[in-house]
Formats: C-alpha cells, sequence, structure tokens
C-alpha cells in the first residue's frame, strides 16, 4: 500500500498539537515552539536507541531500521515519535548519499530535508564563520581583551566551517593580499557536522543556555597564554540572534504518515553523533516510545549517546536495538565485499564475532540489547538462522526486519519484540550506567572507553596529546566528558582492520577543547574533521527533473 504525505497540520494534530504550537515551512516541514517543553507530558516517553554494528560498504541501514521501527510500532498501535539527525550535504553529495532511510523506510518531504531543509545547517554555518570572522577582526585591529592581552595569531584554534566535503580545506592560508586584507596565518576548515556549534546546539537546553554555551567557546589565546573565548570577543550574542529559529526542532513525516521530528546533525566519528537533547525530549514528551538514533556503530554513536548525550540530559534508553546485515557480517568476518552477498557460512561465523563485541559492551551499560537483522533479498534461511541461533545463545532478543521493501509491515515482528522489552522495564527502569566517572583524569577516561566499548588493551598518547591534555588541565577543563573522534569502520583507530581484533592499541594523537560544548575531543588514528570527496561522488547522480523532483538523492533512486 502506497501513502500519500499528509497535511503537516494532521501530523502535528496527532501529537496534541495546535497550529500556535508550531509554524509551518512549506508544504510538509513545521518548526516546533520550545515552549512545548514546559507542558505536562502527554505520553510515557520510554526511550529506544537503535544503533549498529561498525559499518562496511555492505551497508547496515541503521536509519532505514529506525524509520521502520517506528512505522512498525505505529501499525501496532503505539504512539511512537521518531527523532532523527539532519543531513549533512557533505554525504549527500559524497559517498553516502541521502540521510533520509531508504525505500519504503523513508522520510518525506525527502528532498527538502536531505537538501535546505529549514536551514538549520546553513544558520550554523554561518554562525560559524561569523565567529571565525570576529576572531580576525579582533587580530586586525589589535584589539585588547581586558585582563588578558592581544589575541596571538599563532594561537588561534578556531577553524572557518563548510557543510561540504572539501579536503583541499583541511589546511589553508588566510589574510593574503597585503595590509589591507589582514595578517596571513594558517587556517583549517572543518565540516560543519563537526563544527562545536553544531555540537552546541544539539546538547543546548533552550535560547539562555546557548548563548552561555556560545559564548564559553575557546577560540585562541593572547601573547601572554591566556585563553579567549567568543564570550570575551562579545560574539555570542549576535551568534545566538544568527540561531535563534535553528534551535527550534523541525516536525516531518514517515513515509506511513507518522510523526519525526529531525533536529541537529553531529557526525557520530569526529563528533557526538547524535540528534538535539531538545528534540529527544520532545519525542519522549510526546510519545509513550520515542525512538531515536546515533551515528555510525555503537563504538561511537551510541557510547557518545550513552557517555555525553544521556548524562547531560538526564534520561537513559528502556531499550538498545543493534542493527546487523548478513552482509556486513561476513565482511568482518573477512569477506571481500563484492563477494559478501553470497552464502559463506565461515566468514558469518566469524563476523558473528565483532556482533558478539557490541551485545557485550550494551550489557556493560546495563541494557538489554535487542538485534535487528536487516534483511536483503538475496539472504538465505540458512545463514538468517544462523546469526539467529548465535543472538539467542549469546542471551539477546532478535527479530528480522524488511523495512526497506515492506515499511512499517516489514518491521513487525522487530516492533513487537521491542516494545515487549520496553513494556517490561516500566515496574522498574535501567539506572544510568556510564563507562566512565565525571571525576576520572582524561586519560582515565579515555581508557575505559577503549577497553570497555573497543576492547583495546591500552592507549597511547604522542607528545602533542600530552601537550594538549596538560593544557586543558591548566584551564580547568580537565573533568569534562570525553568525544573520541575515530575511523567508523573498525573497532581500533584504523580502518582497514574489520571484525573483533584482540590486544590493540589506540593512539590518540591529539586532544581539542570544546569547551562550549562541554567535552574534549581526541583525535584517534588519522581522523580529520574534514572529509573529502570520493573518486566518483553521489553527486554525479543528482539531477533535477523536467517536472521538478530531483533524483539521485534517496537510496532507491
Amino acid at each position: 500500500m502506497d501513502y500519500a504525505p499528509r497535511p503537516i497540520a494532521e501530523v502535528a494534530a496527532d501529537l496534541g498539537l495546535s497550529t500556535d504550537d508550531y509554524v509551518v515551512y512549506g508544504r510538509g516541514k513545521a518548526k516546533l515552539d520550545l515552549g512545548l517543553l514546559g507542558r505536562p507530558a502527554r505520553g510515557k516517553g520510554r526511550l529506544v536507541l537503535v544503533t549498529a554494528i561498525n559499518p562496511t560498504p555492505a551497508g547496515e541501514g541503521k536509519t532505514t531500521t529506525s524509520i521502520s521501527l517506528a512505522m512498525g510500532m505505529r501499525r501496532l498501535g503505539k504512539n511512537a515519535v521518531l527523532a532523527l539527525r539532519e543531513p549533512s550535504l557533505g554525504p549527500v553529495f559524497g559517498v553516502k548519499g541521502g540521510g533520509t532511510g531508504g525505500g519504503k523506510a523513508s522520510l518525506t518531504p525527502a528532498e527538502d530535508i536531505n537538501l535546505h531543509f529549514t536551514g538549520d545547517i546553513h544558520a550554523i554555518t554561518t554562525a560559524h564563520n561569523l565567529l571565525s570572522a570576529l576572531v580576525d577582526n579582533a587580530i586586525y585591529f589589535g584589539d585588547v581583551i581586558p585582563e588578558k592581552g592581544e589575541l596571538d595569531a599563532r594561537q588561534i584554534t578556531w577553524g572557518r566551517s563548510l557543510d561540504m566535503n572539501d579536503r583541499f580545506l583541511r589546511r589553508c592560508i588566510v589574510g593574503l593580499g597585503g595590509k589591507a586584507s589582514g595578517t596571513p596565518r594558517e587556517e583549517r576548515f572543518d565540516i560543519t557536522a563537526a563544527s562545536e556549534i553544531m555540537a552546541i546546539m544539539a546538547l543546548a537546553a533552550d535560547h539562555a543556555d546557548l548563548e552561555k554555551r556560545l559564548a564559553r567557546i575557546v577560540v585562541g589565546q593572547t601573547y601572554e597564554g591566556k585563553a579567549v573565548t567568543a564570550g570575551d570577543l562579545q560574539a555570542a550574542s549576535a551568534m545566538t540572534a544568527v540561531l535563534r529559529d535553528a534551535l527550534e526542532p523541525n516536525l516531518v513525516q514517515t513515509e506511513e504518515g507518522g510523526p519525526a521530528i529531525v533536529h541537529c546533525g553531529p557526525f557520530g566519528n569526529i563528533a557526538h553523533g547524535c540528534n538535539s537533547v531538545i528534540a529527544t525530549r520532545l519525542a519522549m514528551s510526546l510519545g509513550d516510545y520515542a525512538i531515536t538514533e546515533a551515528g555510525f556503530g555503537f563504538d561511537l554513536g551510541g557510547e557518545k549517546f550513552l557517555d555525553i548525550k544521556c548524562r547531560l540530559a538526564g534520561v537513559w534508553p528502556r531499550a538498545v536495538v543493534l542493527v546487523a546485515t548478513l552482509r556486513a557480517l561476513k565482511m568482518h568476518g573477512g569477506a571481500p565485499v563484492k563477494t559478501c552477498g553470497e552464502p559463506d557460512a565461515d566468514r558469518l561465523a566469524k563476523g558473528i564475532e565483532h556482533l558478539e563485541k557490541h551485545l557485550e559492551t550494551a550489557k556493560a551499560y546495563g541494557l538489554k540489547p535487542v538485534v535487528a537483522i536487516n534483511v536483503f533479498p538475496n539472504d538465505t534461511a540458512a545463514e538468517l538462522a544462523i546469526v539467529e541461533k548465535a543472538v539467542e545463545k549469546l542471551g539477546a532478543r532478535f527479530a528480522r526486519s524488511e523495512g526497506f521493501g515492506r515499511g512499517g509491515e516489514g518491521a513487525l515482528d522487530l516492533a513487537r519484540v521491542v516494545a515487549e522489552v520496553v513494556d517490561a522495564t516500566d515496574a522498574s527502569p535501567p539506572p544510568a550506567q556510564y563507562v566512565y566517572d565525571d571525576a576520572d583524569a582524561p586519560h582515565e577516561k579515555i581508557r575505559k572507553i577503549a577497553r570497555t566499548v573497543y576492547g583495546a588493551k591500552d592507549v597511547v598518547f604522542t607528545a602533542a596529546a600530552e601537550k594538549n591534555l596538560s593544557r586543558i588541565k591548566e584551564l580547568g577543563y580537565e573533568k569534562l566528558p570525553i568525544c573520541m573522534a575515530k575511523t567508523q569502520m573498525s573497532l581500533t583507530d584504523d580502518p582497514t582492520i574489520y571484525g573483533r581484533p584482540r590486544d590493540f592499541t589506540i593512539t590518540v594523537r591529539e586532544v581539542r577543547l570544546s569547551a562550549g560544548a562541554g567535552f574534549l575531543v581526541p583525535l584517534t588514528g588519522e581522523m580529520m574533521t574534514m572529509p573529502g570527496l570520493p573518486k566518483v561522488p553521489a553527486s554525479r547522480g543528482i539531477k533535477l527533473l523536467p517536472n521538478g523532483k530531483i533524483k539521485g538523492l534517496m537510496q532507491n533512486d
């Protein structure tokens, strides 16, 4: 059965919202009023986290599974509200394509969401670059910051931002052209999804909290070695003004007309990988089941969701859904991508060891995971049974999901299992159980993540990273949570190592301070905060058709 998109007013009405509670953006989008957070909850607000094994080129379908799970629950008569991230234009035009699901498990209007949407990411880019311009302006005019002195152009830590994959902007020179154009210095660009302002937006409670966080951003230091913040440059108020509307979450709908709150989009490998606290709280307030996802695998977005977002927001999931496919498990067992769709019981069995590690991690957080086996058309019954038997032996629940091809109907079994797991926690909800304590030193926090979540033997800190940590301690930020920047392809910091490696070390080469967001960012391996385009970017397949539709943005195009 095909569904026609519903008027957004009908979707809002299903949530008990009146026309005073939102502002319509075009035909199928609306901005929700932040005042809704102050109202009594309409739903039971049980939180469900959807995460996955480490991604492979074979695909896992985490967003597709999240959407189909919500649709399946609503088909069962459950009040499920979806809360997802906004897609970045970098992956849309790069490797991944659109970020609104695929097949019959998609969000609508997908074209709008994947491109400019309601302008949130553009606003974040503008606010970021406004601060960059004010930093250089202070250097140009030699502004003296009270009790701190002048900004040292050699010690600027705040770069520029662009919502696009462009490796040529990772390191560049600005200020060329003589005295009138400023002081030449080295500069870097980060993709907007890795901007500290994106993280701040995703963690802010309201506009007042947003401005306070923006003011805490450290942009560099003076010649006297004192840290300079956005507040010192009197930038936070103007930045907050730019971000006024962007802080309001966006209401759209699933392919089957169910509500979806889509807001903010930090990457899971180089940022904390979660949608906004505001969106999640709204989904919990309006629904009995709030279904959200975290970027990439459980080792990245999942860990940060629990150790950063839940710690800050004071929430905790009732269930964790771990998405896996036969293809991806075979790749983690050593199969090449070209043959991972073919039957191979030996490599599948080897790949299940990777799944086992993520199940162990879920249990380390005190959570009972549900494995969602995302079924592809050529999967065999025999191999599906191998995974199911292994998962059962490991003590976890499981269900097959065929959301891509069948929408909510294909996720009914998964919806039933997840609902059972969630409902069983009503009498005794699982308590928050973090991997590290706030009082732990940064070195210890990083080691606990590496050992518990990745399965590493130890962590090595380079001289540069040790210097960064010493400076962070001098500034008084050593108690902040940790936001690891690590490859999404592996449990290690080497993207070529699949499966479940053992006895490996993680190398931290640099640690960045995100004082506004409220965490430290250790960079491991060769992680970059500005991705590059692949040899054949997805943009080559995107085309505006004569009827005004855009082809190539969706997985099923």
